[in-house]
This record gives structure tokens, sequence and C-alpha cells, in this order.
């Protein structure tokens, strides 16, 4: 266990290692953050900031010096810095962030896990792309191999046409055959350091322009039915990679079953909910997970939740979001609210 004084660091600068961080400290743990942002909102929170690229191994090696365990904020953390440092430091492994970066290497270690990702086909070249649209058929989903989230490096096609060439040449993306789901869901998970695994509620989730809008309990029956065996496969996946820590893995509900979507080896925010909606918060178990303790009870405390995200501008309306006493109201700490930009959430229980 790792004792309370402890520095826990975290790669990322973000609202997570925000919200990390801030569970960390009722736990007793100084957190440091690694983030090259000139603001990085989770150093707020946190008693040290080193700001520094990722490829800077001199500032990588001081801060790792400095921490007593290392976890991630977000994946696309570069992998070949962490090399060098004490593996042992690092939880979860590298191998995590190795797999969920590569939007091809992650379905094909699903597939061979048993899982069912949509249909893809790797796509480095128009001739490529034509032979997935002979082979999977339109409409489908274009997306780069690396980097993309919230509905940023993707495109929706219908025929070649739809999409530029020097984007297919310039970047490696995968093709994914279109899914028709009736919902999609995540599994968030969480696995300590002796192998238990816990599990919370799976949402509904819902996103507007590709970007989740809310998370709500409960959710549509099919769901439900299908959450065990989208479930057993995320434990599979965390076994596998020998996670430590909180792991969400994305499905689409469908009448053939539980179509694996993309995971993230990281709290999520489809997990927000459960700041105020379960015993332990994602956010506290997955602490708890890095630095040995025993893991907290991730029972929902109702059977209604619901999650809404603040997108751009609409989130300095306090008084408005407040104006209902039921609302949990987090901010990030973000200076520009940018359209499309995620600022902050609310949480209703009950």
């Amino acid at each position: 266990m790792l004792a309370p004084g402890s520095t826990i660091g975290i790669l990322g600068g973000g609202q997570l290692g925000r919200m990390m961080a801030m569970s960390a400290a009722q736990l007793g743990y100084q957190v440091h953050v690694f983030a090259p942002d000139d603001h990085a909102v989770a150093a707020d929170v946190s008693v040290a900031h080193s700001q520094a690229d990722w490829d800077d191994s001199a500032a990588m090696s001081a801060f790792a010096d400095a921490c007593d365990v290392i976890t991630y904020e977000f994946e696309n953390v570069p992998v070949a810095p962490l090399l060098a440092l004490d593996q042992a430091k690092l939880a979860p492994g590298p191998r995590a962030l190795e797999v969920a970066q590569d939007r091809l290497s992650e379905k094909t270690f699903v597939s061979e896990l048993g899982g069912t990702p949509a249909p893809f086909a790797a796509v480095d070249s128009m001739a490529d792309l034509e032979a997935a649209i002979a082979g999977l058929g339109t409409p489908a989903i274009v997306k780069t191999r690396r980097d993309g989230y919230d509905g940023k490096g993707q495109w929706r096609i219908s025929s070649a046409a739809d999409i530029d060439p020097g984007e297919v040449a310039a970047t490696p993306m995968v093709y994914e055959g279109f899914v028709t789901f009736e919902a999609e869901f995540s599994v968030i998970l969480v696995r300590g350091r002796g192998g238990e695994v816990r599990f919370w509620d799976s949402t509904h989730n819902t996103h507007e322009e590709g970007i989740l809008a809310h998370s709500v309990l409960p959710a549509p029956a099919i769901v439900g039915e299908q959450v065990d065996e989208a479930r057993a496969l995320a434990q599979r996946i965390a076994e596998a990679l020998d996670y430590i820590g909180v792991m969400t893995c994305e499905f689409f509900a469908t009448a053939q079953g539980p179509v694996f979507n993309e995971m993230a080896p990281r709290v999520h925010n489809s997990g927000h909910w459960t700041i105020e909606g379960a015993v332990t918060s994602q956010f506290e178990n997955h602490i708890r997970a890095i630095a040995g303790l025993p893991l907290g009870d991730t029972a929902s405390v109702s059977d209604k939740v619901v999650m809404d995200n603040l997108i751009g501008p609409e989130a300095f309306d306090i008084a408005r979001h407040l104006s209902d006493p039921r609302a949990h109201l987090h901010l990030y700490g973000k200076q520009e609210a940018r359209e499309g930009r995620k600022m902050g959430h609310i949480t209703r229980v009950g």
C-alpha cells in the first residue's frame, strides 16, 4: 500500500486528472502533474506541475523520481518516453496505451480475445479505401488510426468521394462498417493490484456531434440484456493487459449482441456520474487501485441518475444550472469556453 503523504504522478493535465487529483487529496496523497500545457487544470489542484514536452527526457526523469506511482489521465501520452522509466511505477502499464492508441491494433486485439468489433479494414491508400467499400459496404466510418477523439479525425462516408485523397495518403486509417444499434453504453471497471475486478452500472450514453452529451440510469432493457457479455469481454481485456486502475470499454447494443466500439485505459466521461451516483466514484477507485488500497463499493446509490455534459459557453450560466436544487455542478477550471469544448458537467441523482 502507498503510504499517506506519498506522491502520485499524473501524466496529462486535463479535467480527468483534476478529478483524480481531488480524490487523491481526499485519501491523503499529494499529486504531481506532468503536462506540456501552459494552463493545466489538473495542476490547479495539485502540489506540483512539471511543464515540459513529452519527449523532454530530463524533465520526465526528474518527474518520475519525484513520484511514488505514475498514472495517466488520457490515452494519447506517447509511449516511447515512458519506456525509459521504472516500469514498476507505472499503473497501468504502457501496454494498455499501446493498444488503445492505435484503432487497428485495438480492434485486432479485441477480436483475438473473442470480442466483436464493427467490421473493419486497414486503409493506407485510396486503393485500400475502395477495396474496403467493396468488401464492407457503405455507409461507413473512416477514422484515423491514432489521436482522434470527440468526433475529431473521423468521417462518415457513402463513397470514396466523401474524403480528401490527401487525408488518406497522409494518415493511416481504419474503415469501420456501419453498425445499426439501439443504444450506446459503457462498461467501466476497476481492477486492483491483487486482480480483483469491480464494475459500475452501465449508463445509456447519447452523443451530439460526436461528443458525449448525456449518461443516464437506468439504461434501456437491451443494455441490461447484453451487459454481462460486455463485462466478460472487458474483464478479459483487463486481465490480458495485467491492468491496474479504471478502464472503460464502449459498446453498441445491437440485435446481434454487444458490438465493441473502443477502449480507454483511464477514467471516462461516461463515468462522471459516479461522483455523486455511486458509493465510490471512478476517480477514487482509480486512486485506490494504483495505490494498492482496498477497492470501494461500486454500487449505484439510486436507480435514477442523469449526467449532462456542459459544452462551450453554456457552462458559465451558473445561476441557471444551480436553480435546480438537485444539480451537482462541476466546472473544470478552463479559461476559454470554445464551441465543442467540454467545460463541465451536471449530475442529478434520484
